[in-house]
């Protein structure tokens, strides 16, 4: 307080004021705040390497463990898992027993940490991280200059899609996702014609293929490399319903009972003339199953959204920019239900439902059909 008793204002650096001089101890509680996002941030990368290296399997249900032995269990180096082993215990996420010096997994965070947890394995999502980290300088130079960044600067975004993607696939694609649509899974059996927009490794189709095996299946992605990869696998697993294509996304061809896209409408450089090519490739009586981020296209809708900030960050280091990079609308933050559903209306899609699915934290679905 001034000698006045009026409230001092803090002084602008340029010139004038900005108000009120600031709460020392909410400056003190933000600042704590910051200090804690940094150390989350590194521990989300020691998490990724866990994940990744099979560390947090190798200590599922395993008893109190001294790093030797867990490093053997795993395979790996001891010096290497120690320190790693470190990181874990001062974040929170393993257990010590500093007299024997031996380390725990609790069971409780091993549900969200290990292969065993299914859909529920939130480790696999830290890859991201390092993966968006990457591209950290190329995405500073578009605030300065504009422009996006290229596919190509991600060469290992498919493949953490792929595994991602197929933890939920292989677990509610046939038993949750497709009875979103009424008949959909009677159909499927009986033998219908369906094509996967954006497929990416191809693993949606694939699923289906080998469940139906009545129907036949079609994907298209314009990577080269992922439609190789996707057509290696149907020939491993032995499934012959499945047809993998690269090509354009706004110029699909033939007509189908069944048009599938799961969370890659909003990546797109030409998101509306896509879902036009998708209404046009579609049976008078078919359907457009829509599977993409459960978000708002208003800010303040998104704020408490427990994966509010991780969305914006793929947003502003991914999505967005790639689509930038090809000259495309970069629809980013602006794309969610509201958007989503005026786009699909635009696109003569005069029956939209959004439905959710247990297990699948990330996303929502859109059961479309024309007319």
């Amino acid at each position: 307080m001034s000698s006045t008793g009026t409230q001092e204002t803090a002084a602008d650096p340029v010139g004038g004021e900005t108000g009120t001089a600031p709460d020392p101890v909410r400056v003190e509680e933000f600042a704590g705040e910051v200090v804690d996002l940094l150390n989350k941030g590194v521990l989300a990368l020691l998490v990724s390497v866990g994940h990744q290296t099979g560390l947090f399997d190798a200590m599922d249900r395993l008893p109190p463990a001294t790093s030797e032995e867990i490093a053997a269990r795993a395979g790996l180096d001891e010096r290497y898992v120690r320190e790693w082993l470190g990181g874990m215990v001062v974040g929170g996420i393993v257990t010590y027993e500093p007299a024997e010096r031996r380390y725990r997994l609790p069971p409780e965070h091993a549900a969200s940490l290990t292969s065993a947890a299914g859909t529920e394995n939130l480790a696999a999502l830290t890859p991201y991280v390092a993966l968006l980290g990457e591209v950290e300088q190329q995405v500073a130079r578009c605030f300065r200059e504009g422009g996006g960044v290229p596919y190509s600067a991600y060469p290992r975004f498919q493949a953490l899609q792929a595994a991602e993607t197929a933890r939920v696939y292989d677990e509610a694609l046939v038993d949750a996702i497709v009875p979103l649509v009424p008949g959909l899974t009677e159909r499927l059996r009986s033998g219908i014609s369906a094509l996967d927009v954006g497929t990416g490794h191809g693993r949606a189709p694939l699923v289906l293929a080998e469940a139906f095996p009545a129907s036949t299946f079609h994907g298209v992605d314009r990577s080269e490399e992922g439609i190789a990869a996707a057509r290696a696998e149907a020939v491993r697993r032995g499934v012959t319903n499945v047809h993998y294509t690269v090509g354009d996304a706004t110029q699909l061809t033939g007509a189908h009972d069944l048009v599938t896209a799961f969370d890659v409408i909003h990546d797109l450089a030409e998101p509306a003339r896509t879902l036009d090519a998708v209404a046009g490739a579609l049976t008078e009586d078919g359907t457009f199953l829509m599977g993409d981020m459960d978000a708002s296209s208003n800010l303040e809708e998104n704020i408490g959204h427990p994966f509010g900030p991780a969305l914006f960050g793929f947003s502003v280091f991914y999505c967005m920019t790639t689509s930038l990079g090809t000259g495309g609308a970069g629809l980013g933050s602006v794309w969610g239900r509201q958007t989503a559903r005026r786009m699909l209306g635009e696109a003569g899609f005069g029956q939209v439902d959004i439905r959710s699915v247990e297990g699948d934290p990330l996303n929502v679905y859109y059961v479309a059909a024309k007319g």
